[in-house]
């Protein structure tokens, strides 16, 4: 499962391949976005496949034990909550909540781009905001937030996010030149050695991922939006999360 702030994404995983199982359902997010009433939409997917396993479920903000402790595009009565327990209420598996983009990262360090890799390697989701998941020798440092970093006296994502990107209406070539100062202040710091990129907008990968400088090699997601579905399902049955 997969809870975002515009809809709500679920569907069964093959963990031997990191693929989905079928069509997944989508589900717009209720408005507002109270914890009951996601609760609810969560518990209706999961019942429509008939499931009564183990369930990951990844959430926009940062997880710890399975509390949020922020909540990015979804209300902020999230705060404190422990979603864990309250999605136990509603649906019959066991629940492994954990933030939306280190998700997305277990699954590129899987079964996708990160496949193998070790050294320093970032993950960053291009959405709303901008996620990010950090590995070192393919362990998970959970919960960072360097979509928040700033980067010439604003947050990063503010200027270089896919939201960004169609609010102001800016071509690729020009979106480019902001993602790549964005990560020049998040190279200067981490000095990654390899960097993925996901997120929708990774589908159009082509159109922009060549014109970055970086010095880090930069790399398509290969499993794009299912990613975090799948790292859901993976941390659900190896319990990765912190």
């Amino acid at each position: 499962m997969d809870i975002g702030g515009s809809g709500i994404k679920g569907c069964l995983v093959d963990l031997d391949e990191g693929r989905l199982l079928g069509e997944r359902v989508r589900i717009e997010t209720p408005q507002p976005s109270l914890p009951d009433s996601v609760y609810g939409v969560v518990a209706g997917i999961v019942e429509s496949f008939g499931w009564g396993g183990q369930v990951g479920v990844t959430f926009p903000g940062v997880m710890k034990a399975g509390v949020a402790h922020t909540a990015a595009n979804v209300d902020k009565s999230w705060i404190g909550t422990d979603v864990d327990a309250g999605l136990e209420q509603r649906i019959p598996g066991a629940v492994q909540t954990l933030n939306d983009a280190d998700a997305a990262g277990l699954a590129e360090m899987r079964y996708g781009a990160g496949r193998g890799r070790g050294g320093v390697v970032l993950m960053l989701t291009f959405g709303t905001g901008i996620g990010s998941a950090l590995f070192v020798d393919g362990r998970l440092v959970p919960n960072t937030e360097f979509g928040h970093i700033q980067v010439d006296g604003e947050d990063g994502e503010r200027r270089a996010s896919a939201a960004a990107r169609e609010r102001e209406e800016l071509s690729y070539p020009a979106w480019a030149l902001r993602v790549d100062r964005y990560l020049d202040v998040l190279e200067a710091g981490l000095w990654p050695d390899l960097i993925i990129v996901g997120g929708g907008v990774s589908k159009k990968a082509s159109k922009w991922v060549p014109l970055l400088s970086t010095r880090t090699p930069v790399v398509p997601a290969e499993l794009q939006n299912d990613a975090g579905i799948v790292g859901a399902a993976l941390a659900a049955v190896e319990r990765l999360a912190p």
